[in-house]
């Protein structure tokens, strides 16, 4: 969740270690820091709050060539300036900034204070440099007397981590490690960088490493090497990163958020571009691997994501299985592999995450695994952990989404979940000119997208009206009911209005009752076979004074004509990805309308990496 940025080389560390922490502020933002080697000692400097916080307490000039720096996202400990990393030992030798969770935290920290060490923070990674501190004694003296002392202190601990460490004794070496928390390696001219994420290194060099779990990485100026907990060699191959440095930044947007949904057209039309095959009215989905055979031996499908990854999921599965006509579901992959699922050889598993790196995801991936499963990736980011586990999936070639909140991707996700139901719809029983229809109205989409952004000033208004209020409903029925939870949880995750998404079939079954005119519902209501049985639950919130809104292909809806936002008519299947659009908006201004933080809402982060 937190990110981490490292640098060692021929420039200077501090002026990239910033710009890096910036660019990586959307993982984790309640304080920052950084560690520097200079003048023969480790100089830290740390503070609550943003990157910018922090960066105010620089001294004007600070010289130094290596130096690791953090942006934090709390798990032990509240935000402070005690608690921000990077974390010292007792005595100043050793550097540790950490991506994760010390699970054993309380045994090890027992056993160091018993041995000698004062903790002056509440974090878990402080007890890693004490740890480490205590490995280099040890091997001192070693020529790999870094990498082996913290090799030594990792096989302590249990949890997830993407670490980088100093050592005040070797003022030329970096050394990072992962294990469930993403880390990659960045390879310049005569410099090395390590990040958490590509997105603080994409100003510096497009050559990458990533790293494995159970993976160490030596740096130094010249070059790097990589080992094992085990002490075995790994031979990395560099790879090319696909990332434009425009993608983080906000060009003449206010804010992240406001741009990624502005992006939207043109993230539809890279989705679809090389995947749509005319000629059979089908999708050419090459990365999936999937044989026609391959298709017609599935006889289920189960979409597994966390947040709005599972709830994009929720909405393809009704796509897919309208299609494909065979069962699709999806879960939350939270809870997907505490239930100790039951894996059959004829379901097919797709893992939804924006960062790849998402833990929860990637665990029940590497359970379905186990159990001779068969999983593939629908993931954003190229070379990510899930991208890798699974070998085989979708890209969803959005770009990168910096905002906290989902926006782009979940479109593009629903999109790639389209092309899925009609290559097996296709392989099945879909009909050439049903496939035809729905490629012609999948090409459409980014043009009915375009329409409604156009009318942003037609959301702002409705986003701004509720604002005014502390509690809402939204309100749907089938998929009308999945994009119900995704417009609550935008609209709870970015204004922090409480906000709840329920089936209008069940507004009789309980939350009717706390239906008053303080309390706003917004409905979903396409044009559809439900459309009487949506009107009928419109008319009972009405007849208890409850203020309505709704998104909507009809126009005489029974509520005044400024509550009421019409979207395009398009394919029954792809109206929830318009309808989609105003909800999104709404979320946005009503968050600007009361003060809140649109990017980087409060206890939330983009890239979820701890359980």
């Amino acid at each position: 969740m937190c990110g981490v940025v490292g640098y060692v080389g021929r420039n200077q560390a501090v002026p990239i270690l910033v710009e890096g922490l910036h660019r990586l502020e959307y993982r984790g933002y309640d304080s920052a820091g950084i560690a520097v080697h200079r003048a023969g000692k480790l100089a830290v400097f740390k503070a609550q709050g943003r990157v910018r916080d922090m960066e105010a307490r620089l001294p004007a000039r600070v010289k130094a060539h290596i130096g690791i720096g953090h942006t934090r996202w709390a798990t032990h400990g509240a935000p402070s300036d005690i608690n921000a990393h990077p974390h010292l030992d007792g005595a100043g030798r050793i550097a540790v900034i950490h991506n994760g969770i010390v699970e054993n935290a309380r045994p090890l920290r027992e056993r160091l204070a018993r041995q000698g060490a004062e903790f002056v923070s509440e974090t878990d990674t402080e007890l890693l440099a004490h740890l480490i501190a205590q490995k280099c004694e040890e091997t001192n003296g070693a020529t790999d007397g870094l990498v082996e002392a913290v090799r030594r202190a990792l096989l302590e601990v249990q949890g997830a981590y993407g670490i980088a460490v100093l050592d005040r004794e070797r003022p030329d070496e970096l050394v990072v490690a992962r294990r469930g928390s993403p880390m990659v390696l960045g390879i310049g001219e005569k410099e090395m960088f390590a990040a958490s994420d590509v997105a603080a290194l994409v100003r510096h060099t497009q050559r990458v490493v990533y790293l494995d779990d159970g993976e160490i990485a030596h740096l130094t100026a010249d070059g790097y090497r990589v080992t094992t907990l085990e002490a075995g060699v790994a031979d990395k191959t560099p790879a090319l990163v696909d990332a434009a440095l425009e993608d983080h930044d906000k060009e003449h947007f206010e804010h992240f958020t406001i741009k990624e949904i502005h992006e939207q057209p043109d993230v539809i039309e890279r989705v679809l571009r090389g995947r749509i095959d005319d000629r059979f009215a089908t999708a050419r989905l090459d990365g999936l691997n999937l044989s026609p055979r391959d298709l017609l031996g599935v006889r289920r499908i189960k979409i597994l994501g966390c947040g709005s990854a599972y709830l994009s999921g929720r909405l393809g599965a009704g796509i897919v299985e309208h299609l494909a006509r065979i069962p699709c579901d999806a879960e939350p992959a939270a809870e997907f592999r505490y239930r100790n699922p039951i894996i059959e050889p004829d379901t097919l598993y797709f893992a939804v995450s924006q960062s790849g790196e998402t833990y929860d995801t990637l665990a029940a991936v590497e359970e379905i695994k186990r159990k001779g499963g068969r999983v593939l990736g629908v993931v954003n980011s190229v070379g990510s952990s899930i991208a890798r586990s699974c070998g085989s999936g979708a890209y969803l070639h959005a770009g990168a989404e910096v905002a906290v909140v989902s926006t782009k991707t979940f479109v593009a996700t629903v999109v790639i979940f389209a092309l899925v139901g009609l290559l097996f719809g296709r392989t099945r029983d879909l009909s050439h000119a049903d496939g035809e229809r729905l490629i012609r109205e999948l090409r459409a989409l980014s043009g009915g997208v375009s329409q409604l952004i156009e009318r942003e000033d037609e959301f702002k208004r409705v986003g701004e009206a509720l604002a005014q209020y502390e509690n809402a409903y939204f309100i749907g029925r089938g998929a009308g009911y999945s994009l119900a939870l995704e417009g609550a949880l935008k609209l709870k995750e970015i204004s922090y209005i409480h906000a709840e998404g329920y089936p209008a079939s069940e507004l009789k079954h309980g939350p009717l009752a706390l239906i008053s005119p303080t309390t706003p519902t917004l409905a979903l209501v396409p044009d559809d076979d439900q459309l009487a049985k949506n009107l009928g639950s419109i008319e009972e919130i009405r007849a208890r004074g409850g203020p309505v809104f709704a998104v909507t292909q009809v126009t005489d809806l029974p509520i005044p004509d400024d509550h009421r936002m019409v979207v395009p008519a398009t394919h029954e299947l792809l109206a929830p990805l318009l309808m989609l659009v105003p909800l999104q908006f709404i979320a946005y201004f009503a968050s600007l309308a009361r003060g809140c933080d649109v990017d980087r809402p409060r206890n939330l982060a983009k890239s979820v990496t701890v359980e």
